[in-house]
């Protein structure tokens, strides 16, 4: 009896993937689209730029619609999260029910990671604006294109956040 309750219980939640597939879907089209909204610059031009071009204006709006495609992308999800989190039902199965839920906390855990990082990225865009982006924050060195480009929140240039890591492990702060 409780096996095909839990049989009949996933299709509806499988009713709910093809929407989730299509977003996804729309979103990697989306993606395809953004280089020519990047004032026509790819990560391999921005790679092959100059020292001396280093956060010119061009790669500044790059990395600023990249933050602001992030953060887009991250409020989404929060949206599409607490809108799953509403619908919940009672599951007349105990087993069922603990499984939903911790499946409910696994979504609330990522959303509060990318909470975090939605901090991060507001914090990045205020340093476009300040003109400090791309600038380690503890030695004022160029961060690096390569750098930015795996992680457009960076504050510390690789040596500066290697030193601080390792400080961090033989200190414990």
């Amino acid at each position: 009896m409780f096996g095909r309750k839990a049989v009949k219980k996933p299709p509806p939640k499988a009713a709910k993937a093809p929407e989730t597939k299509a977003v996804a879907a729309a979103t990697v089209e989306e993606k395809q689209e953004k280089p020519a909204k990047r004032n026509g610059l790819t990560e391999a031009e921005l790679m092959r730029a100059p020292a001396s071009q280093y956060m010119n204006a061009e790669q500044l709006a790059f990395f600023r619609e990249r933050l602001r495609e992030t953060q887009k992308e991250l409020l989404e999800k929060a949206n599409v999260t607490s809108e799953h989190l509403r619908e919940h039902e009672l599951e007349a199965d105990p087993t069922d029910q603990a499984t939903i839920e911790e499946e409910y906390a696994l979504e609330l855990r990522a959303r509060d990671r990318e909470r975090k990082l939605l901090k991060k990225i507001d914090e990045a865009l205020r340093r476009i604006d300040e003109g400090s982006y791309g600038y380690c924050e503890e030695t004022g060195e160029p961060i690096g294109i390569a750098r930015l480009i795996a992680r457009p929140t960076a504050t510390l240039s690789v040596e500066a956040q290697t030193r601080r890591e390792q400080k961090q492990r033989l200190y414990g702060e």
